[in-house]
């Protein structure tokens, strides 16, 4: 579910990264941002695929019909842009809420508010 930047750039780039000379302090900051993103590459290796057909199956029952996650969300966006679909119908909300949930997940895992945004999201 990366989208900016792709998982294929965030990985060409990580392979540019160079370990500075000992002591460096910048060459030890770009060393954490690598690990970091080596890090969120590897969740959005695990976790991805899952996320992706959680929202595919969302976005069927949401739009009633068959696709995949970029034809999908496309025609979400031209709905909402439309005026076919409202921004604050409440299945358009959880949708976006699931994903954004999903997204939190992979990117920022150790995110403080997480556990509450995953039980806010439980089906009840």
């Amino acid at each position: 579910m990366i989208t900016h930047p792709t998982a294929a750039e965030l990985t060409e780039a990580l392979a540019g990264v160079e370990a500075g000379p000992p002591g460096d302090a910048r060459a030890a900051f770009i060393a954490r941002v690598a690990d970091n993103a080596r890090a969120t590459l590897e969740r959005e290796a695990a976790l991805g695929p899952a996320a992706e057909a959680a929202a595919v199956a969302r976005l069927r029952i949401l739009l009633g019909r068959d696709g995949d996650f970029e034809a999908l969300n496309a025609e979400l966006c031209a709905r909402l842009r439309d005026g076919r679909l409202a921004p604050l119908d409440p299945a358009v909300l959880a949708h976006l809420k699931a994903g954004l949930v999903d997204q939190v997940a992979i990117d920022q895992p150790s995110y403080w508010g997480l556990a509450a945004l995953r039980s806010e999201s439980a089906p009840r």
